[in-house]
């Protein structure tokens, strides 16, 4: 039975920034959490019943609802807006815009005009028309309206327009399509994938949880290459099989292409996949397969959260230490934080997986908040990768020569001898090589030797970086680009570049190691899943020797072959302005060490650094994690920054 009736005065909250609801009154019956469609100063909403109308305003200054829809929210989700706007500051409105934020969710689809890749087009593939192409790709060739390919391919509309002149856009439709059950998959267990006994003993002791019911947080905490996504692959399926619906969080989803294909190995088909580089029409589908329950298994990233879930049965937030879950757009918040909360309304088990924990979870796990369960061993017999480290007070960066000709001026290195050394004989015995800097562009700082001026962004007030594959200044606070000056703007002097980005380790590896194949990995290169697709895929097959990147190689990619890894400035962060720097570095350098030595050769990690004896720095060589959380927390504790 209703809880409202027809004529009944309602408080309806809209998805709005400033609004805590709005009394309506009720044309047909509603229950709490039911969508309704009204108007706030002649525009229109798709609002839920909040609760008992309270303004007290005289009955004929209260508006009807246009209409009451046949779709709701569970009572559970009202609650975690609540509590939710209570913890970040939020107004209400504010949380229910994150999760009703699919415009035309409840009307029939638009007609408008769609256009298909060509791919059998004779033309030269651009960077934007190939951004454009891998637009296409990754919504799996779906015909798409102007907005949507501008809007997931970054380009501009002249962009589009030149492609539809010349033909590699071409019309496909000229109206909306339905496509009701295009992302509902069954799935299986296609028992492929045999545990070891310390993954069983994890998946056991979660899948329990499941079965029981009731709010627990696990942190499922293990090595890299321990297999952790096995483990909690084997529990969504036990939550799916239950017939609960399964939120698998990523950080990023442009980095899963491996994740994609392991899931569906597993599984026996693709999972329903959720991010912001969707087609309006997926993306509209998805989130009414989602409310009316038939898609029960979605993976994505944080706005995945905010899906109107029904009968959720388990949450999986994947390399939960990831800064990538805060949110300061759209309100502050962080993702895996909000999904804790949703899971204790719900009353269900959340799992957070990380190689390196965040202090805060390991925290949590000391004090008994949450279940520690540990993967100790890499799965399939690999070795963990020796640390060690090059002390440039020692071993100078070498300078080199941008080409033969020995009247060309000598450059100033980054790599050292040793590092040098190492590289030339993995690549003699025909292995891989990765070089780690996060720093994007070519040179962080362009000044003036002689009076000093610095390029700065005249809008943020931070300096400039050039960026040589543009051959201008980006900021990259806000992207403003600018040129690069010949002379000193302030003396007329020439100009010089200091510092190192991660295009300057590659034209300084391109002079010493000319023979090398190599690929440049940052978010500057990578503007797809397609684009680091093609990377993984190279790879795999063996055609790049040398991968050089920024902290997207730091996430979760598996290259059998790669027995190096090098780091160029492993002392970047240690001495940032903010009290988790020591914890964020650590994270970041064990992360990309984790990258070698995953297949059946051993692994090797170098760590090019001025500060060898730094607790980040011994910590990670002796491999002694637990040790370091703690030594970082108790000096959080004295600074009375533990909690």
């Amino acid at each position: 039975m209703d809880m409202f009736k027809s004529g009944d005065i309602v408080k309806i909250l809209i998805p709005n920034v400033v609004n805590t609801g709005y009394d309506y009154r009720l044309n047909a019956p509603a229950d709490l959490g039911t969508f309704v469609e009204c108007r706030v100063m002649n525009r229109a909403y798709t609002g839920v019943v909040w609760g008992i109308g309270d303004s007290n305003l005289p009955e004929n200054k209260i508006k009807s609802v246009v209409r009451v829809l046949d779709a709701s929210l569970p009572v559970e989700t009202l609650q975690w807006i609540k509590r939710m706007s209570d913890w970040t500051l939020m107004t209400p409105g504010a949380v229910l815009k994150l999760i009703v934020n699919i415009p035309d969710a409840f009307s029939p689809p638009r007609t408008e005009q769609l256009y298909s890749f060509n791919f059998d087009a004779k033309l030269r593939m651009t960077e934007s028309r190939q951004a454009v192409a891998d637009a296409f790709s990754s919504n799996e060739n779906e015909p798409m309206s102007v907005n949507d390919i501008v809007n997931i391919a970054h380009v501009s509309q002249s962009v589009v327009r030149g492609m539809i002149k010349n033909e590699t856009l071409t019309v496909a439709e000229t109206r909306a399509i339905e496509h009701e059950n295009r992302f509902i998959h069954k799935y299986h267990d296609m028992g492929n994938v045999q545990l070891n006994d310390e993954q069983s003993a994890a998946a056991s002791k979660i899948n329990d949880a499941i079965t029981n019911g009731g709010f627990s947080v696990f942190l499922l905490d293990g090595i890299t290459g321990s297999g952790k996504t096995q483990v909690y692959f084997d529990s969504a399926l036990r939550a799916y099989n239950s017939g609960k619906s399964v939120l698998l969080m990523m950080p990023e989803i442009a980095l899963t292409a491996q994740f994609m294909s392991r899931f569906e190995s597993r599984f026996g088909a693709p999972p329903v996949v959720w991010h912001s580089n969707l087609t309006a029409a997926r993306r509209r589908d998805i989130w009414r397969g989602v409310l009316s329950g038939e898609i029960k298994v979605v993976v994505g990233t944080r706005s995945a959260l905010f899906l109107p879930w029904q009968d959720l049965g388990l949450i999986v937030v994947d390399e939960e230490h990831d800064t990538s879950y805060k949110q300061e757009d759209m309100g502050n918040y962080h993702a895996r934080d909000m999904a804790i909360l949703r899971a204790s309304i719900e009353k269900i088990p959340v799992v957070l997986a990380s190689a390196t924990p965040s202090e805060e979870t390991l925290e949590n796990v000391a004090n008994g908040k949450y279940i520690g369960l540990k993967l100790n061993s890499r799965f399939g017999g690999a070795t963990l990768p020796k640390i060690e480290t090059i002390d440039l007070r020692e071993h100078h960066p070498e300078s080199y020569r941008t080409s033969n000709d020995e009247k060309a001026p000598d450059v100033a290195g980054t790599l050292s001898a040793p590092l040098c050394d190492a590289i030339r004989e993995t690549i003699n015995n025909h292995q891989q090589v990765m070089l780690f800097i996060n720093r994007r562009g070519f040179a962080p700082i362009v000044q003036c030797r002689k009076c000093g001026w610095t390029a700065t962004c005249d809008d943020c007030s931070v300096g400039m970086n050039y960026h040589k594959r543009i051959g201008k200044l980006l900021c990259h606070m806000c992207g403003k680009t600018e040129p690069m000056p010949d002379k000193c703007p302030n003396c007329g002097n020439d100009v010089s570049m200091r510092g190192a980005g991660v295009e300057k380790i590659q034209d300084e590896i391109a002079a010493r190691f000319p023979s090398a194949r190599t690929a440049l990995v940052s978010s500057d290169t990578i503007a797809s899943r397609q684009s680091l697709e093609r990377i993984v895929s190279k790879m795999e097959s063996g055609e790049i020797d040398i991968v050089i990147g920024t902290q997207i190689l730091a996430k979760g990619h598996h290259f059998p072959n790669l027995t190096l890894v090098g780091v160029v400035d492993s002392d970047m962060g240690l001495f940032g302005t903010d009290f988790r720097a020591a914890e964020h570095t650590f994270q970041q350098l064990f992360q990309v060490a984790g990258r070698a030595g995953r297949g059946e050769f051993p692994g090797r990690v170098l760590l090019q650094t001025y500060q060898p004896d730094h607790p980040v720095i011994t910590a990670i060589c002796a491999g002694d994690r637990d040790e370091f959380m703690r030594t970082d927390m108790d000096g959080r504790r004295v600074a009375n920054l533990a909690n």
